[in-house]
C-alpha cells in the first residue's frame, strides 16, 4: 500500500505539476500554505495555542529542538526519539521504525544535531516526488541506485519497489569495500556526497573501478565547479545532477539542463537577502505534517540566478549553493573593523592556481588560515599567497598568515571545503 501511495506524487512531480507563470505558482502556493497553517493550528500543540490573528514565528534548529515535543503532531517526545536515533547510529542498523515513524539525526554540520521524523505517508510522498523529478527522461524502469550517505533511513529505503532497486552504501565503510561492491552491483544511478563521488572518480581514473552509469547525483555537500567538471569527465556524462536535500525538506534539484531549481511545488521559500543575489532561505514545507517546517531559517547561502532557464520552469533557479553563514571568513579591517568574506572568494584563491582539485581551507582566527592540499609545490604555495594578498587588497582587510598541510579526506564527516572554526 505504501508503494502505491508513491504513484500519485510521482505522476504529479514528473508530468502534471507545471505552472505557466510565477503568478500561477503563487496562487497554488497560497492555497497550500493556508491549508497547512489550518492543519497545524488544529494538530500541533504549539501552534494550537497561538492567537488566531498572530502570524507563525520564525524557527531554526535550536527552536525546533527546544519545542520539539509541542511542535510535532505525533505525540513524540524528544528524549525518546533522540535515544532511538542514537541507538541506530551506534549499531549502524537503520531498518527499524519507532511507533510507525522513521526517525533520524541530522549530520550536525552547523554544530547542532537535530531530529527529524516522517510518517509512512510522508515517506511515500518524498520517494514519489524525488523519483518523479530525478529519474532520467524516457527511462523509468529497471534502475539500480547506489546511495552513499553517513546514515541510512527508512525514508530513503522507501524508494525500493518492484521496478526500482536502491542499495545503501555506508560511508563509514572502507573505500576498497565500496569499489568491490560497485563493480559487482553495477548501478545505473549513483548518488553520493561530492567528496565521495570524487574519490570514486579517482578509482575509475586508476582503473580500479569500472562503471557505466546513466546518471550521477551529488548530495549533502557543496558541489564545486572543478569537481563537477572532473566528475563529468570521469563518468563520461554530459552533466552532474544535484539534489538540495536536508532534514528541513527536499528543497531543490537540477533540471534536464543541469541547472538547480528550488522545488517550489512542495516548499515555499522566503528570501532573506544578504546582497543583490545572495540570500538565506526561509523554508515552509506545505507537504509535511508530522514535524512542522514553517518559516524555518536556514543558514545556507544561496545565489539566485536571475536569467530564465532553457528548461522552461518558473521555479527559482539557483546559480550555486555557496556554503553556510558560519563559513563566512572574518578578517581584520581598518580602524578595528571586521571584514566579512564569502566562501566563494576564498575558493577562487585556490581555483586560480593550476592543478589543485582536492583541498580544504580552514580559518582558525582572523590572522590564521590553514590550506590543506594533497600535494603542493613551492610555486603553488607562492601563487596562493599572492591570490590571498590580492583579495586582501581588493576587500581591504589584513592578509592572514597562511599555513600549509596535507589534505586528508574523512568520508565519515561531511566535507566543507571552506570552513571557519571560531
Amino acid at each position: 500500500m505504501n508503494k502505491l501511495k508513491m504513484v500519485l506524487p510521482f505522476i504529479q512531480a514528473r508530468w502534471f505539476r507545471r505552472f505557466s507563470s510565477r503568478q500561477a505558482l503563487a496562487r497554488y502556493q497560497q492555497k497550500a500554505l493556508e491549508k497547512q497553517y489550518a492543519y497545524m493550528r488544529t494538530h500541533s500543540p504549539y501552534y494550537r495555542q497561538l492567537p488566531k490573528d498572530e502570524s507563525f514565528p520564525f524557527m531554526d534548529k535550536q527552536f525546533m529542538m527546544t519545542h520539539f515535543d509541542e511542535l510535532n503532531t505525533q505525540g513524540i517526545k524528544k528524549e525518546e526519539a533522540l535515544a532511538f536515533a542514537l541507538a541506530s547510529e551506534k549499531t549502524r542498523e537503520f531498518n527499524q521504525d519507532y511507533q510507525g515513524l522513521s526517525i533520524g539525526l541530522s549530520s550536525g554540520t552547523s554544530g547542532h544535531r537535530g531530529i527529524f521524523i516522517t510518517t509512512e505517508a510522508e515517506q511515500a510522498l518524498w520517494a514519489g516526488t524525488v523519483l518523479g523529478k530525478m529519474l532520467p527522461k524516457g527511462n523509468l524502469l529497471g534502475h539500480k541506485l547506489a546511495f552513499f550517505l553517513r546514515a541510512d533511513n527508512q525514508l530513503y529505503q522507501s524508494i525500493n519497489s518492484p521496478v526500482i532497486e536502491l542499495a545503501y552504501f555506508d560511508t563509514y565503510h572502507p573505500l576498497a569495500e565500496h569499489v568491490a561492491r560497485l563493480n559487482k552491483y553495477q548501478p545505473t544511478i549513483l548518488i553520493a556526497p561530492a567528496s565521495m563521488l570524487v574519490a570514486l572518480a579517482q578509482q575509475i581514473e586508476e582503473k580500479n573501478l569500472a562503471l557505466h552509469v546513466q546518471q550521477v547525483i551529488s548530495v549533502a555537500e557543496v558541489l564545486e565547479e572543478t569537481d563537477r567538471d572532473y566528475l563529468a569527465a570521469m563518468f563520461d556524462l554530459p552533466m552532474i545532477h544535484q539534489i538540495y536535500q536536508c532534514t528541513e525538506g527536499f528543497l531543490g534539484c537540477t533540471c534536464s539542463h543541469g541547472n538547480l531549481h528550488l522545488n517550489e511545488d512542495i516548499v515555499y521559500i522566503e528570501k532573506e537577502f544578504i546582497d543583490e543575489r545572495r540570500f538565506y532561505p526561509i523554508v515552509t514545507d506545505f507537504k509535511r505534517t508530522s514535524q512542522p517546517i514553517i518559516r524555518y531559517r536556514l543558514n545556507d547561502i544561496l545565489v539566485a540566478a536571475n536569467e530564465p532557464c532553457p528548461c522552461g520552469s518558473v521555479f527559482q533557479r539557483i546559480e550555486k549553493i555557496e556554503g553556510r553563514a558560519d563559513d563566512i571568513f572574518l578578517f581584520e579591517g581598518k580602524n578595528e573593523t571586521t571584514v566579512s568574506v564569502f566562501p566563494d572568494f576564498i575558493r577562487r584563491c585556490l581555483l586560480f592556481v593550476p592543478d589543485i582539485r582536492t583541498y580544504q581551507v580552514t580559518q582558525h582566527s582572523p590572522r590564521l588560515v590553514e590550506i590543506a592540499v594533497d600535494q603542493l609545490t613551492e610555486q603553488q604555495k607562492q601563487q596562493i599567497q599572492e591570490e590571498f594578498q590580492n583579495l586582501a587588497e581588493d576587500l581591504k582587510f589584513t592578509c592572514p598568515q597562511l599555513t600549509f598541510s596535507v589534505y586528508e579526506w574523512n568520508p565519515r564527516i561531511k566535507l566543507k571545503r571552506v570552513a571557519r572554526n571560531f
